[in-house]
């Protein structure tokens, strides 16, 4: 059932504005960081775990790999979007015509080109 606007048109209930807005930048540092105290606990065995020494092995390199994972992902991503970059004809076109149009008027005010 759809309600009408005018029944809610004096209706503005007060919001209390967050006490602490997380910016795109401190979510991504929350991230990191929860990632790299994992990472640090499994390869270091911060907390006596008693994790098999294969567990290690896998862990300790696993930030470079992330990183190359992460290179390759925004590789990719770049050449998709230039590979999908739309063109515009038609604001081409009307580009040329305007270039075309402003020559005549300069050649017309003695600009010589």
């Amino acid at each position: 059932m759809l309600l009408s606007s005018s029944l809610f048109s004096g209706f503005s209930p007060e919001i209390p504005a967050p006490a602490f807005i997380m910016t795109k930048l401190l979510e991504w540092l929350f991230g990191v960081s929860v990632v790299g105290a994992a990472w640090a606990l499994v390869s270091f065995d911060l907390l006596d775990l008693s994790l098999p020494q294969t567990y290690r092995e896998v862990a300790w390199p696993m930030p470079l790999y992330l990183l190359v994972s992460f290179g390759c992902y925004s590789l990719a991503t770049v050449g998709y979007r230039v590979a999908t970059f739309n063109d515009c004809d038609e604001a081409s076109n009307e580009l040329q015509e305007q270039i075309k149009e402003a020559k005549e008027d300069l050649r017309k005010k003695g600009l010589k080109m």
